[in-house]
């Protein structure tokens, strides 16, 4: 039989309250009895009673993790980096997937599956700025990505204009002037590819480089299929480019190979950069020049600003937090001189 907080107490000659201070961590237990208590617990295999703390702390120890694709490399180390950070604070992570789709973001964020949680990490992609009065909910929230601005909720997320700018006059410093885009959504304004795209035109437009549509590669998601395709219709209709800017690391890794195929030498002929720093980018042949956009940190930040607001639900909601990029030099763009660039 499973053991009882009655066994943990009789072995560690203490009383059941005071096991129970120690299991909920009060801090008025002397480091003797604490102990006593711990190693009864680790003897006896004993394991809380997680649902009824629960009951009596009104909380699930558990957050939901809605993102859009876990079949995108990015997603799938975010949700992983999430994961380890709240298991630091002991809370289990529920993931959910919406493939992206506007309707079931919004249905998620009024499904009664959140009531099994204490709050929720969204990652929305379908949804847009006309949605934003659809994060007025009863439970605390914060929003990544790039769809939704000014929100009532906390919003963690990168910096992509700068970021996009500081890769482009990353490759205009090593002498790069036809810098290819693949990626582009058309006329996407606010959005991940929209306000990277802005970046790339800040970047040229800073060297004095003109802005050549005829050097961009609209794609609608951002698999590697989706890089190779875009590089093969630049290829196809005799794009001249000395660099190609990835706007993520898999699109990146889909346009490296096409160019492979065709005889085109990386870096010798085109550099190429990316942005995600995905782990696989450092073992592609080359290895993949990227913007590191600060993933981990936003990962650690949204589980610790939600934390909070679930401990403190009655502080204002409305922060704005932005992570910092770096360009990480790798074989595809190496850099004339060695310096990264970083964000002030």
């Amino acid at each position: 039989m499973a053991a009882t907080l009655h066994d943990v107490a009789r072995l560690a000659g203490v009383s059941i309250k005071t096991v129970s201070n120690v299991i909920n961590d009060y801090p008025h237990v002397r480091p003797t009895t604490r102990e006593k208590v711990q190693a009864a617990i680790a003897e006896l295999g004993y394991t809380p009673n997680l649902t009824a703390r629960n009951l009596r702390s009104g909380k699930t120890g558990a957050i939901a993790l809605a993102l859009p694709d876990l079949g995108l490399s990015y997603f799938a180390e975010l949700a992983a980096d999430v994961i380890a950070e709240a298991e630091k604070a002991g809370v289990v992570v529920l993931v959910e997937q919406t493939g992206g789709d506007r309707q079931r973001e919004l249905d998620l964020l009024r499904s009664p599956r959140l009531k099994l949680t204490d709050g929720l990490i969204f990652s929305p992609l379908g949804m847009g700025q006309e949605d934003v009065d659809a994060l007025e909910v009863p439970y605390p929230m914060v929003v990544l990505g790039e769809r939704i601005f000014d929100g009532p909720v906390d919003h963690v997320t990168m910096q992509n204009v700068e970021g996009a700018r500081a890769a482009t006059e990353f490759l205009i410093a090593n002498g790069r002037r036809r810098i290819a885009v693949v990626g582009a959504h058309e006329g996407e304004v606010i959005g991940s590819a929209g306000l990277r795209t802005r970046g790339y035109v800040q970047g040229l437009e800073a060297a004095g480089i003109p802005y050549d549509e005829g050097l961009i590669a609209y794609t609608t998601t951002w698999h590697r299929a989706n890089g190779a395709t875009a590089m093969r219709d630049l290829l196809a209709r005799g794009a001249e480019f000395d660099a190609v800017f990835g706007l993520n690391d898999t699109l990146a890794l889909g346009a490296m190979r096409v160019l492979q195929e065709a005889g085109i030498d990386v870096p010798g002929d085109v550099h190429v950069i990316g942005w995600d720093d995905l782990d696989e980018a450092k073992y592609s042949i080359p290895s993949l020049t990227t913007v590191d956009p600060g993933r981990r940190w936003i990962a650690r930040t949204a589980v610790r600003t939600l934390l909070d607001r679930i401990a403190n639900p009655t502080e204002d909601h409305r922060s704005l937090l932005l992570a910092d990029y770096r360009i990480v030099e790798r074989e595809s763009a190496p850099a004339l001189q060695r310096e990264s660039v970083t964000a002030p």
